[in-house]
């Protein structure tokens, strides 16, 4: 049976539906920084010496790189301890979601080679310095679809709901501004794919120094998405206006054609509509692992497990690896990836009575050193396991910043997988990228898409 645990501070298996959360206490607080760090993950390493303590990550990037490189890797040396397989995985479902524990059974190449751990997340002494700040101030409102009296850092360092654990996610730090190919492939069983070039822009004012949630007109963050080929599919543009408060004002979309040459509204860029180009694969709050409201689900903080997780992905980064190489039938070359054994926050959503969304259950599993979510179990309206995504991650150390550097999920009943991120042999991830709010208005997006 698995255990799960939890910090003093979090109590197992709430749920928090309308209510409104208050902060923690000054004591509370003050565990961040000594005990816990500064964003709210334990310090130490575990009992059995397999996780080791927090040292602060990666502070610095290796000698010989530059800003622009694909990020070398600081542990290429290591080999790995062991591999999970589908003759062993059993021995280790303690430490398996159930969707990994379906792909060791449905895929017979699937495989997890286990590393060292590294706790190499790592953020801007501001990012610290304003969550513990923000830990006896933030607090959530608008039944779960807002938060107040917040600025720049992680709101709920010491998280006392699953709601808070998400908003923990959504607005963990990711840059000021950034532009990035995310370009995409949908692999068919046979591991055939088209690759759809994508290029990003994003704009998050909530991380600007000196901003607070009162300044940034309840958009967390301002996103941008071209699609530069397949010609089919060239030109199309999407925006997106992420709203803090999505009961207040909920997330405003548009879309280009370069077709019509028009730009228009698209109310269902959100929740379980399709995503761009996705051929059904993925939804569209599935980007980023999890993205957009709240509301359609309630949220139980089961507890803190240890989990073998996608962890310094370093490999499948790197621009020596080729797509072709990466990309095969079922999943992506086990040779790429690497995982690790961390602590995780599990959060358990199940869909809220006259709500609807294709997955009725999915449970997050969230790294406690960034906040990012890992990985993800989705189920179909029979309770059945349907889909199982990860987030092969790595400290972009320049910034410092973690985060994904693919993102894959796997439908588990039709064999096919989509794959996202796929970077390898384009620029790398611009964090100095200048933008403002007005290269995000609908007014402009006519004028950048034009072919």
């Amino acid at each position: 049976m698995r255990k799960f645990t939890t910090t003093a501070l979090a109590v197992a298996a709430l749920t928090f539906g309308a209510s409104t959360l208050a902060a923690v206490s000054a004591d509370q607080a003050a565990r961040l920084g000594r005990d816990l760090t500064p964003v709210g993950a334990e310090k130490a390493g575990n009992a059995a010496g397999t996780i080791p303590a927090w040292d602060g990550g990666i502070t610095s990037p290796p000698a010989g790189y530059k800003v622009g490189d694909h990020h070398p890797d600081p542990f290429a040396g290591e080999a790995a301890l062991f591999s999970i397989t589908p003759a062993n995985y059993r021995e280790h479902a303690d430490k398996l979601t159930a969707g990994q524990q379906a792909m060791f059974a449905r895929y017979p190449t699937f495989r997890m080679d286990i590393y060292p751990t590294h706790r190499s997340a790592s953020f801007p002494q501001r990012t610290y310095d304003f969550s513990i700040t923000n830990a006896t101030t933030a607090k959530i409102v608008a039944d779960g679809d807002g938060v107040e009296n917040a600025a720049e850092g992680i709101p709920f360092p010491i998280p006392q709901s699953g709601q808070e654990v998400i908003w923990n996610h959504k607005m963990k730090y990711k840059g000021v501004s950034s532009a990035r190919w995310a370009n995409q492939a949908a692999v068919t069983t046979g591991g055939q794919y088209n690759l759809v070039r994508i290029r990003e822009e994003f704009l998050g004012l909530y991380y600007k120094p000196g901003n607070t949630i009162a300044d940034i007109n309840n958009i967390l963050l301002y996103f941008y998405q071209v699609v530069e080929s397949p010609a089919r599919l060239a030109g199309q543009v999407l925006l997106v206006h992420e709203t803090l408060n999505q009961q207040a004002q909920v997330r405003q979309a548009w879309v280009y054609n370069p077709g019509q040459r028009r730009v228009r509204r698209a109310p269902n860029v959100a929740y379980d509509n399709p995503g761009t180009a996705s051929d059904g694969l993925r939804t569209n709050d599935m980007t980023d692992m999890f993205n957009g409201a709240l509301d359609r689900y309630d949220w139980k903080l089961v507890g803190k497990q240890e989990m073998y997780v996608p962890y310094n992905s370093y490999k499948a980064h790197s621009d020596k690896v080729t797509l072709e190489d990466l990309i095969q039938p079922n999943h992506i070359n086990p040779d790429h990836l690497r995982y690790e054994l961390h602590r995780v926050w599990v959060v358990d959503a199940t869909l809220k009575e006259g709500k609807r969304h294709i997955n009725p259950r999915r449970t997050f599993y969230v790294d406690e050193d960034s906040w990012q979510i890992l990985v993800l179990d989705h189920y179909d309206s029979q309770g059945e396991l349907w889909r199982y995504s990860e987030a092969p991650s790595v400290n972009y150390y320049e910034v410092p910043v973690f985060w994904t550097t693919l993102e894959t999920h796997h439908d588990l009943k039709s064999g096919r997988y989509i794959v996202s991120g796929l970077d390898n042999q384009d620029e790398m991830v611009n964090f100095s990228h200048q933008s403002t709010p007005d290269s995000y208005s609908p007014q402009n997006l006519r004028a950048r898409g034009v072919r």
